[in-house]
């Protein structure tokens, strides 16, 4: 693994390495000074150095790229980006080819909704109850990869995209950063990290908070949000200690905690129409006071070997996540939707996933691997609801109050076997083979193929094809089936009570395309790709609470064509990549009670647009190296452009059959690294403008299937940020 203080190391933005090529070391920019030699410990010997290095690469080998696309962002290369490390991870990888940006602090790729694996070091991390934080902190990263088409063997469950972060881990170097930034809307945010090593033992520690007055998407198109103020904690640990020359043990873990302010839309409700409270049926939805508060903590132990043709690695993880959201104490929820949900949701998950690799000869290495998880879920929604009379209206101005407690234990069952073939020395075929299975809410299982040929033709070509079986549970930890007929009589009774279990979604992935070097340091690549499927998963919001609830259509397709760019040359980075896709389904056939009936009935016999996807999304950016006489001068820019996600039918025939405008955003830094002497050495100070034009512009309007709320794109901002490197 190279260390993030090879300084000046010029990485390509955004490559896409198309069916395991590997990712382009880095360069030295000709204007960047060499970096200087550390020397190591007296503890650390250049054997140990040498030893972690090996059993990095070992781990790495375990779990390729094969058949895939890998889109490989280097630790160097997010620090040069307007923002750098203080960046979320969704403000991170937006920058990723094929990949749409959406509300809630969510993110699609390929046009699926959710579908994302988070893997750390290879382990995957059981995902959290959806939110609005982000349960993982790009300061961690060494560098982040994005894992998208047609997968092979040792992936399941989460499909659409993996991303993978090999996080920091102090082999090489001891030391550490502080740094505090802030600017528009109240931000502040300081964060500090550690890492060092003493011999075969290594260690990295990171912590950040976060505070503004942005939580969450203002639904208004105001430069400044009511009721939305945030406070955001995360901290990561990692240590690791070589056993011997061919194994080590590591544990790692996180803790993200955050409070959010749920923002208001002023005017919303009439007093002629609004439910009465005691009497009352005037509130200002201005002063609403809804709150959601998330936690997640995770941990892995992991063990690796890595013994001549046999490398494996074990890890044991656990994963607790918790959800709640209040109500508005005042009863503001009653008066103007007549709910008033306070829920608390909550899932404990503890696993084992076990990965190997073992070269039978020159030609054939077989991989293979199992996985085994347990979640326990709990669900806890406590509702004020209102008596209505056999017309549905109100018969009663005092609430009633019933709680509806629901829990499930869930296993997750997994084992695969491949084998990577060398035809030629040009010429890679890559078969193999996983069951999965799911006992939860549901119980299926399935058998998946997987097979790809990566073709390295001469003259910096190379083209990939694969065919993915894929097999996706739906997630656990969203679904909190009620008891619908504690709700009869009430305001919170639905329209259709037919709730049929959410079922795992089965996938046919087709996936080909071409990268192609035109020149030292110019690479353009193209991939297509085609998917048909039979229960498409789907999530919505569908209550008060902001934690999406998941569904399924009988049948969905989705196909795409993604183009990127990349160029690297002396101190000049820059990329673009630009998007065409789509994703339609038909028939819902699970948690129908989520919807209209005129809904339910128009979907059943027509194909419709799910909500999140986007026809065009296009982003690009660059930066320049400029060595100034007191260190490196790097001004950097990014665009992000999106055609819009789908909205209600104008004519409301057709469901999300309307488009929302579309959108282009830049954002422009310019960071200062000073290099001394005395205490300028090792100072950065940076200063960002994000959505420099000030656009105006919709995520969602509140229309669509299952989408809640409008949710507006911040408008412009200003930052500026100091970090000290010791």
């Amino acid at each position: 693994m190279r260390h993030s203080l090879l300084l000046g190391a010029a990485v390509a933005a955004l490559i896409p390495i198309a069916a395991g090529a590997q990712t382009r070391p880095g360069q030295l920019h000709s204007s960047d000074p060499a970096p200087a030699a550390t020397t190591p410990p007296v503890d650390q010997t250049p054997d140990i150095v040498v030893t972690a290095r090996r059993l990095d690469a070992a781990r790495d080998a375990i779990l390729p790229s094969l058949g895939a696309s890998d889109y490989a962002l280097d630790r160097t290369l997010i620090e040069r980006q307007p923002g750098g490390l203080d960046r979320s991870l969704v403000q991170v990888l937006v920058q990723a080819p094929g990949v749409t940006l959406d509300s809630y602090g969510a993110i699609h790729v390929r046009n699926e909704h959710a579908n994302l694996q988070y893997r750390l070091n290879g382990v995957i991390v059981p995902e959290s109850i959806s939110g609005f934080g982000s349960t993982f902190d790009p300061r961690i990263a060494d560098s982040i990869d994005l894992l998208t088409g047609t997968l092979p063997a040792q992936y399941g469950y989460r499909t659409s995209g993996v991303i993978n972060l090999k996080t920091r881990s102090g082999t090489f170097d001891n030391g550490g950063d502080v740094s505090i930034y802030g600017g528009s809307r109240g931000t502040i945010e300081p964060s500090g990290s550690i890492h060092g090593s003493s011999g075969g033992f290594n260690y990295f520690a990171s912590g950040s908070y976060l505070e503004n007055d942005l939580g969450v998407e203002n639904p208004t198109s105001a430069r400044d949000a009511i009721h939305d103020h945030t406070r955001q904690y995360r901290g990561f640990g990692y240590a690791s200690d070589i056993l011997s020359d061919t194994s080590r043990i590591t544990a790692f873990g996180g803790t993200s905690i955050g409070y959010f302010q749920i923002p208001n839309n002023p005017g919303q409700g009439d007093p002629a129409t609004n439910f009465r409270l005691n009497g009352n049926s005037n509130f200002d939805s201005a002063k609403l006071d809804q709150n959601q508060r998330e936690i997640t903590h995770y941990g892995v132990l992991a063990y690796q070997y890595a013994g001549g043709a046999l490398n494996l690695q074990i890890a044991p993880f656990v994963r607790y996540s918790q959800t709640r959201f209040t109500p508005d104490p005042a009863g503001g929820d009653l008066i103007l939707g007549g709910v008033a949900d306070q829920s608390r949701l909550s899932s404990l998950t503890a696993g084992v996933q076990a990965d190997g690799s073992y070269e039978l000869s020159d030609s054939h290495t077989v991989r293979f691997g199992l996985f085994f998880q347990n979640e326990r879920t709990r669900s806890t929604v406590t509702s004020r609801v209102f008596t209505v009379d056999d017309t549905g209206k109100q018969s009663s101005d005092v609430p009633l109050s019933i709680t509806d407690v629901g829990g499930r234990s869930g296993q997750l069952y997994g084992l695969y076997l491949q084998d990577e073939w060398s035809l030629t020395p040009t010429l890679t075929f890559n078969y193999g083979a996983r069951f999965d299975a799911v006992r939860a809410y549901t119980n299926e299982q399935q058998i998946s193929p997987r097979a790809s040929l990566v073709w390295k033709a001469d003259g910096g070509t190379v083209f990939h094809v694969g065919y993915a079986r894929n097999f996706t549970p739906p997630p656990q930890e969203l679904i909190a089936a009620p008891t619908l007929a504690l709700f009869n009589g009430t305001t919170k009774a639905t329209g259709i009570t037919t709730a049929d279990p959410v079922h795992a979604e089965r996938e046919h992935y087709f996936d080909g395309g071409v990268q192609q070097t035109f020149a030292p340091g110019f690479k353009v690549g193209i991939d297509a790709y085609y998917k048909i499927k039979r229960n498409l998963l789907d999530e919505g919001q569908f209550g008060p609470s902001l934690v999406l609830s998941p569904f399924n259509y009988a049948k969905g397709y989705a196909w795409g064509v993604e183009l990127s760019t990349n160029y690297t040359k002396g101190p000049l980075d820059l990329y673009a990549n630009i998007a065409r896709g789509e994703e339609k389904g038909k028939n819902i056939v699970s948690s129908q009670y989520f919807f209209a009936p005129d809904e339910l009935a128009y979907i059943s016999n027509h194909y419709i647009f799910t909500d999140h996807s986007q026809r065009w999304t296009a982003s690009g950016g660059g930066s320049l190296s400029i060595r100034d006489g007191i260190g490196t001068l790097v001004p950097s820019v990014d665009v992000l452009y999106g055609d819009g996600l789908r909205a209600s039918d104008p004519a409301g025939i057709i469901p999300n059959g309307g488009k929302l405008p579309s959108y282009l955003t830049a954002n422009f830094g310019i960071t200062q690294n000073f290099d001394g002497p005395g205490v300028l050495k090792g100072l950065t100070i940076s200063f960002n403008v994000t959505n420099v034009t000030d656009k105006t512009y919709l995520l969602r309007d509140g229309s669509g299937v299952g989408v809640g709320a409008p949710q507006y794109g911040a408008r412009r901002g200003f930052f500026a940020g100091l970090r000290k490197r010791f």
